[in-house]
């Protein structure tokens, strides 16, 4: 048998008579990752943890026990932390993060309007397979205000469907599956409506668990969902079913309301008074915050 000295393992050997030090360790480690960029841990920068998959933007570094911690936000708003180094993915690439530069650290805070961490200079993502359905012009407006970016971000497009009437025969057509979701929002989904039935039979389509999710608010239109108080208003009209609301809520409010330019620049009017999610009923805001999350979650 061949007798083996520490010399054939040099690497093995401690310079502390004790054994093993933090330094020892360290080195060990750091010799498993390849050479791989480094990246400051500015705020606001996205990046992936490897081991856990956990996707966020940076919200702070910080000294715990001993070791710096980057805590990262995701786009749900959870945060969770993890030591700084060697384990991250940025863009796709492995990186070590460091510790942020001094401006960066300084930087306030910013927010997209949906109340999202911004991203500053983040690409438009290639769009996903999946999409966001909502019935109409204006509601996709309107999603595009608040949530526009982080739709971006996530590679999501918002399409009308211009009524929902053949929502059944539109997801028919439209072959959903495991990575080809569709998530919609209707507008009056409220017990006995005709909307709430079209969301019934969505939902029992062959196919539709866990591929198709339509939820709604309450109002007769997308127009409600903004808080009346930006108009000057307590409360939006009453309009009867016989009246198209669109119209009847223009002659409430004294706006011109005869042609369809009327309507289309009264929308602009009310839009144009919504500047985050502060601006809209919680109803809207969280139907729309599970649609993304039910067409991204996943893919």
């Amino acid at each position: 048998m061949v007798s083996m000295s520490a010399s054939h393992f040099p690497e093995w050997r401690s310079s502390s008579p004790q054994g093993w030090g933090a330094q020892d360790l360290n080195s060990l480690r750091s010799s498993q990752y390849r050479q791989v960029a480094t990246l400051p841990a500015d705020y606001g920068t996205v990046i992936e943890e490897v081991e856990s998959g956990w996707v966020g933007a940076v919200v702070s570094v910080e000294a715990a026990g001993g070791v710096r911690v980057v805590s990262l936000e995701d786009r749900r708003g959870k945060v969770r932390s993890f030591p700084l180094g060697h384990g991250f993915l940025y863009e796709g690439e492995p990186v070590e993060l460091t510790p942020p530069t001094p401006r960066a650290a300084a930087a306030a805070p910013t927010r997209t309007a949906s109340g999202s961490v911004a991203v500053a200079n983040a690409p438009a993502r290639v769009a996903r397979a999946s999409r966001i359905w909502v019935e109409g012009t204006h509601d996709a407006e309107l999603v595009e205000k608040v949530w526009g970016e982080d739709l971006r971000i996530e590679g999501i497009v918002v399409e009308p469907l211009h009524g929902a009437d053949d929502l059944v025969g539109a997801i028919r057509e439209f072959q959903p599956g495991p990575q080809r979701r569709v998530g919609v929002l209707l507008d009056h989904l409220v017990p006995g409506s005709k909307e709430t039935r079209i969301a019934r039979e969505a939902m029992q389509m062959a196919g539709a668990q866990g591929n198709i999710l339509v939820l709604g608010h309450p109002y007769v239109d997308v127009w409600q969902a903004v808080k009346p108080h930006l108009l000057g208003l307590q409360a939006w009209p009453t309009i009867p079913r016989s009246e198209d609301i669109k119209v009847g809520t223009l002659k409430s409010l004294g706006w011109p309301h005869s042609q369809q330019r009327d309507i289309a620049h009264g929308w602009k009017r009310i839009l144009g008074q919504v500047k985050s999610y502060a601006d809209l009923e919680p109803s809207l805001l969280g139907r729309v915050e599970e649609l993304i999350d039910f067409v991204t979650v996943t893919q």
